[in-house]
């Protein structure tokens, strides 16, 4: 009994042997670890998401606070707001349009603001999508307002919430800013109108 355990056990480790011998010769050729390779500290940094999320300056980008200040930063995907008391400053991670074409880059303000928005897609959007509805009441779950809207002095422009978290980080709107519902309900109160806008 003892000799086929030993047996058994042997054919086993021949067979995962056998098996595991093409990956092991191929991770010694010179194709699995090249020699020429350059060292690390002579290549160009990789640009990680954590690089977005840095705080930035109000100052670098507005020449005064005003009632307030809100940075949305299209290429790191990421939402800076000033207060006007000079203290106050938040940083969100952000959804940004899907495409350059739907991208409006440059300086807006803050014209309106509205809890749970209802939702009426442009002409553009629905002939981009004829399935889309005509208009979705503020509230529902699938109002891609969300429960939060600021509107740009742009028409069609907004930062508002979005109930789908799979958005946020990601291109995936058709020109507005979108954040996540809790979010867009911590700055909601504190964005005043008239606050500037700058999409960056």
């Amino acid at each position: 009994m003892t000799r086929s355990r030993l047996t058994r056990r042997g054919a086993l480790l021949g067979a995962a042997a056998t098996l595991a011998s093409p990956a092991l010769l191929r991770a010694q050729t010179s194709d699995a670890f090249p020699q020429s390779e350059p060292a690390i500290r002579d290549q160009l940094p990789v640009r990680r998401n954590i690089s977005s999320f840095r705080k930035r300056n109000w100052q670098d980008h507005f020449d005064s606070l005003g009632v307030g200040c809100l940075l949305a930063d299209i290429d790191s995907r990421a939402v800076h707001y000033w207060g006007g008391d000079g203290v106050t400053y938040r940083l969100y991670p952000s959804s940004v349009p899907m495409t350059e074409e739907l991208t409006r880059r440059g300086y807006s303000r803050i014209v309106r603001k509205a809890e749970n928005p209802s939702w009426t897609p442009t002409a553009n959007m629905r002939k981009r999508d004829p399935t889309l509805p005509r208009r979705v009441e503020g509230g529902r779950p699938d109002n891609p307002l969300g429960t939060r809207a600021m509107y740009l002095a742009w028409p069609a422009y907004l930062v508002h919430g979005t109930h789908d978290t799979r958005k946020i980080g990601r291109q995936s709107s058709s020109g507005c800013i979108g954040l996540y519902n809790q979010h867009v309900e911590e700055l909601y109160p504190m964005v005043q109108i008239g606050t500037k806008v700058l999409l960056l």
